[in-house]
């Protein structure tokens, strides 16, 4: 493949991740915290900024440990705690930096700062990108596209909550309700989007990485399967 469609291949791959293959929104990966802190779009630009750089770095480290850590020792069953202890790190040096430069937002953001550990889109987008067999680039273009797409919708959401502060709700609707319908709304826009673009290569041949994995898997149950039951 040639620079020049290497390169749109990966713009397509960033955007795909932004729009149409929206983590949070197509995806519904990273809902707990999206609805929690959606409140004020201030807060809500503070933890998107935080998710994106966070989800950026974590799958090229992710990237880097399966492919030179997990593959070569086979050791791919471990994959989920490996990542998971990656995240766990990284998420710590982010709070440590946010506490340092501003207090402000790390008031604000609260428990939810450190509860990026346990954000599912965090760890879904390093699982997309193992299923996926990514390379490098497109592990980095997915994760920057996962973590924007992820921003833009909290930020969208913060937006119209601050609008509805003022408006006459319908008293059981205030609160949850409200927002689980606003999200819903925006998740048939995102899903609107749905096979304009795609971030998977077209493939003319068999992967091997993701053959490898399957064979594992295979193995793995077959193992399970054929034990004797007592």
């Amino acid at each position: 493949m040639s620079f020049g469609a290497e390169l749109l291949h990966l713009v397509t791959v960033l955007f795909a991740a932004v729009f149409t293959e929206n983590i949070l929104l197509a995806r519904f990966l990273g809902m707990c915290s999206f609805l929690s802190v959606s409140r004020q779009i201030k807060t809500a630009v503070g933890l998107g900024l935080a998710v994106v750089f966070v989800m950026t770095f974590t799958v090229a480290l992710d990237w880097v440990a399966f492919r030179y850590i997990l593959l070569p020792f086979n050791l791919y069953y471990l994959r989920f705690l490996v990542f998971i202890v990656i995240i766990a790190a990284f998420v710590q040096f982010v709070e440590m930096v946010v506490e340092r430069y501003s207090p402000v937002l790390y008031q604000n953001l609260g428990i939810f700062l450190p509860l990026i550990t346990v954000n599912c889109a965090i760890l879904g987008a390093s699982l997309f990108m193992v299923i996926r067999d990514y390379s490098f680039a497109e592990g980095i273009a997915f994760g920057l596209g996962s973590g924007l797409g992820w921003m833009l919708a909290i930020v969208a959401m913060a937006g119209i909550r601050e609008k509805l502060a003022n408006a006459k709700i319908p008293e059981g609707l205030q609160g949850p309700g409200i927002t689980l319908i606003i999200a819903g709304f925006m998740a048939l826009a995102f899903i609107g989007f749905t096979g304009v673009l795609s971030s998977e290569r077209k493939q003319t041949e068999p992967k091997p990485v993701t053959q490898e994995i399957r064979q594992v898997d295979q193995d793995t149950t077959r193992i399970v399967v054929e034990e004797p039951v007592e």
